[in-house]
């Protein structure tokens, strides 16, 4: 008797910003894209491999990965990268002392006189700044709300809620399908953390690693 087909065992990638099930017969060169190390300062989350950006930790963990090479089952060992100090911007350059005052203080200026020094009529009190032409507006329309996709109930889909990521179809969706984090994230003091479960880590890899504290629906646009 022959025996029977084995079943073909997928592993999840454990790249940073991957996440892809994978096998190890069908893994060629090229086929994960990911991240190196994340850095966290004053607020601001950095990938330091492609210097992309952004304050939203969901946003961020969106940004697509910058590096290709193969899926691996073994975590990358991330590297402390520090922000580097911000760069303060020089001073503008002030020109010479003069002594002439100056048209706030100036006696005839702040009597609506012609003033020789400052070049025209101080303007009263009840003189306003002249007004810009009506052409120079440019009246702003609100944008048109996104339609919601219609989305067959057979369709895959990749779940969009915080720590979850799996792929599922609308039809096999339910109240306790996802596990998942509500947040929102938190950084603090270089702690890692969720709010929603109160648990706060040092390494990025380990707050990755914090398991979700929520079931609910699977959901592949949260911000609709």
């Amino acid at each position: 008797m022959e025996n029977p087909q084995q079943e073909v065992v997928r592993v999840r990638c454990q790249r940073i910003g991957c996440d892809a099930m994978f096998t190890e017969d069908d893994n060629p060169e090229g086929s994960c894209t990911f991240h190196d190390s994340p850095i966290f300062h004053d607020g601001m989350k950095e990938w330091s491999c492609c210097k992309k950006r952004s304050h939203d930790f969901s946003l961020f963990l969106e940004i697509p990965g910058c590096k290709t090479g193969k899926h691996t089952t073994e975590k990358p060992v991330l590297k402390k990268v520090v922000a580097g100090p911000k760069v303060s911007l020089p001073a503008a350059s002030q020109g010479p002392a003069s002594s002439t005052p100056s048209k706030g203080i100036c006696s005839r200026c702040r009597q609506g006189f012609f003033c020789s020094d400052h070049g025209s009529q101080a303007k009263g009190p009840n003189q306003s700044a002249a007004v810009a032409p009506a052409e120079n507006y440019v009246e702003v329309q609100a944008s048109p709300a996104p339609v919601k996709k219609i989305v067959d109930i057979n369709e895959p889909q990749t779940c969009r809620n915080k720590g979850c990521g799996k792929t599922f179809k609308e039809k096999d969706n339910h109240e306790t399908a996802c596990t998942h984090h509500p947040g929102p994230a938190v950084f603090h003091d270089r702690m890692r953390g969720w709010k929603c479960c109160n648990i706060h880590v040092k390494e990025f890899d380990e707050f990755m690693s914090i398991p979700p504290c929520t079931k609910g629906w699977h959901d592949a646009n949260p911000g609709s």
